[in-house]
Order: structure tokens, then sequence, then C-alpha cells
């Protein structure tokens, strides 16, 4: 694999929100498969994870329906947003280390999340995140197609005036992995969520993630590490 764009030409860190910048992803998928069981579609939070995670809602909605032969209740949306909002007001958390990482980060940085901007307002301002990042947050609400297709990535690129070529993508997800590459970018995979199992390291580099890290800690240094002409990509290890 060719040694990255040096650090010095860096011109975006593109993160992911749930799972990256707060570790939401237990509480989502725990939220999504009691709403959806509790509308005639059994399905478990370990299952919601499999299928639905790094995507939108909206992917997951028309997959259930198309499976179910029928439409969800006409307030499947908001009892979910309900059940998810007020989870994340009495149990969320930053990501451990996320305030270090962004001290620590001399490049300009963003947002690109599956979720809406009404849930991102709610994680990230329960975590203190959000006047910190806005307003360079952005949702598959303002593009056609959702993660894994590289719209979101492009368009946040393009509305933070950065090359493709010169960005990078922390994700949690196989989805957004696949979508980080399809937008031509270098893909970091973060697994130090609390939804993250045993060997999952291993799933996010059969993705195609350009390496992989488990400590928020580690993202300033690696950064700067991608930035050596002599250090080759593939060959840079974080533990």
């Amino acid at each position: 694999m060719a040694d990255v764009t040096p650090a010095s030409n860096l011109d975006l860190v593109i993160f992911d929100c749930d799972g990256v910048l707060v570790d939401s992803e237990v509480i989502s998928c725990q939220a999504h498969a009691d709403v959806l069981t509790s509308c005639g579609y059994p399905i478990t939070a370990d299952q919601v994870f499999d299928r639905f995670l790094g995507r939108s809602s909206k992917q997951a909605t028309f997959e259930v329906e198309a499976e179910l032969g029928r439409s969800l209740p006409d307030d499947f949306n908001a009892r979910l947003q309900d059940q998810l909002f007020r989870a994340f007001e009495q149990d969320l958390r930053a990501v451990d280390g996320i305030g270090q990482a962004l001290d620590g980060i001399d490049v300009p940085v963003c947002v690109a999340s599956s979720g809406s901007h009404q849930r991102m307002r709610v994680s990230l301002g329960a975590t203190r995140l959000y006047d910190r990042l806005a307003p360079h947050i952005f949702s598959s609400s303002q593009v056609e197609n959702g993660k894994p297709a590289p719209d979101l990535f492009l368009f946040a690129a393009a509305q933070m005036k950065a090359r493709p070529a010169a960005c990078v993508v922390v994700e949690d997800s196989l989805a957004g992995i696949r979508g980080a590459l399809a937008a031509g970018m270098a893909v970091l995979g973060f697994h130090g969520g609390s939804h993250c199992r045993p060997g999952y390291a291993d799933s996010l580099r059969a993705a195609g993630a350009t390496l992989v890290f488990d400590d928020m800690r580690q993202l300033p240094l690696i950064l700067s590490r991608l930035g050596e002409k002599t250090v080759p990509l593939a060959g840079f290890s974080a533990v």
C-alpha cells in the first residue's frame, strides 16, 4: 500500500459520531431492538448491531418493512426517537479520551454521521461536544445515499473545502469504512467503544481499514505518524 499524504498536507479529519465521539451504540441498538419488537418485528440488540450498525434509520426501516410486507406504525420514528433520547440523557457518555484527541489535532475536523441532525444535537449536546464541533456537523439526511455509499464523506469534504485524497476518516462501522474507501479517503478503524466485541478489530481490518486502534488518545500520534513519508501506512501498528 502506498504511503499516505504527509500530515502537513492533510486537509481534514472526518469523525463518525456514534461509537467514535460518543459511546452510544449499545444504547441505540437496544432502543432500536425494543421498539422494533414492540411493533411486531422481534429482533435482539445484537442482531441490530450485526445488520444496521453505521447505517441510517431510514435504510434499516426500509429493510424491515420489506421483510414484514407492511409499513411500520406511523409513530415508529417518534417512539424510537423518544426512547433513544431519554436513554441518551440518562446514560450517554463521550468516548474516553476524545477531548484529549481533539485538543491534539492540528488540522480541521468535522462530523459525518448516519444519524439525524436532531439526534446529534442531543447526543453531542449531552456529552458537551456539540458546541465544540458545530457547525461542521453533517448528516446522511443531507445526501441521497447513506453509508456505505461515499456520498456523505464526499459531501463533508466539499463543505469543508478539502480534497478527498487528503482526508482521513475515523470510523467504527463496516459500512462507514466501506463508504470512506469508496470516497477515496484513508480510514482508521476505532474499536474502543463498549459495543466492540472481541475480534472486532479484525472485522474492521477485513472491511479495509487502513489501520485500527482502541484508545482515542492515540489519534493525534497516529495522524502525525501518517505524515512521515518513510513510514508506510500499512506497516504502522496501533495497539
